[in-house]
This record gives C-alpha cells, sequence and structure tokens, in this order.
C-alpha cells in the first residue's frame, strides 16, 4: 500500500486557475501536483514523473489532450496509469472519443471538488488491484 507522501498527480491544463483549482483539489487529498500547461511538455513529464493518475484537459493549446491520452495508452511504461480527462466538451460524442481513447474517467467542466476527489480515488484503486 502506498504512503500519502508517495501519491502524485499530473495536472495537464493550459488555463492557469483551472490548473491551480485542480491542483490545490487534489493536495487537500494529500498529492504531491506537478502542473504542465502544455501537452508536448506533459508527455515527457508524465514519463520522467511517472504519477498515480494524470488529470488532462482536452483542449490544448498546442496538441490536444486525446493525443497525450493516445500516447501513454501507447507507451508500456504509461499505459496503466489512469488518466482523468477534465473538459468543457461536454456533449456525449466528445466523451465518448474521450472514453474510446482510454480515458479512465471522463469529467466535464466546472468539477466540483467532490466530484473529482471521488474520480481520483476512483480510478486509483482500480489501478492498485
Amino acid at each position: 500500500m502506498m504512503s500519502l507522501a508517495e501519491k502524485k498527480v499530473v495536472v495537464v491544463e493550459d488555463e492557469p486557475d483551472a490548473a491551480e483549482m485542480f491542483a490545490e483539489m487534489m493536495r487537500v487529498n494529500g498529492f504531491v501536483v506537478v502542473k504542465s500547461e502544455s501537452s508536448r511538455a506533459a508527455i515527457s513529464l508524465i514519463a520522467s514523473e511517472m504519477p498515480n493518475v494524470v488529470i488532462l484537459d482536452v483542449m490544448m493549446p498546442d496538441v490536444s489532450g486525446l493525443e497525450v491520452l493516445k500516447f501513454m495508452r501507447g507507451n508500456q511504461n504509461l499505459a496503466k496509469i489512469p488518466v482523468i480527462v477534465v473538459s468543457a466538451k461536454s456533449l456525449p460524442s466528445d466523451i465518448q472519443t474521450g472514453l474510446d481513447a482510454g480515458a479512465s474517467m471522463y469529467l466535464t467542466k466546472p468539477v466540483g471538488f467532490l466530484d473529482l476527489k471521488q474520480a481520483v480515488e476512483r480510478v486509483t484503486q482500480i489501478a492498485q488491484s
């Protein structure tokens, strides 16, 4: 079982206020938080940090968050890391696209503290089993 100090999350979100809000939600839950405002930077960050979970925005300025997700799912070392997509894209087709790309869960913005906390708990429990 992991100690609280070892729980790590990478937040990939280009909007600084949203990134900080998600980061703070995770810190309150005992996570060490690493943030990235770019999809390209996030890929190497995720590979080096090997977080317990990734919170990923879809609409990013450089490369779509879905490309990050596809890269992770295709990489043996990163494929098992749970990814929670958090996006303003809320159409059923958007959600299905995210899940098809390999998202562990798909939450639509705005995301409440409890929803994010429960999603993180759920996907990290599944990943550990």
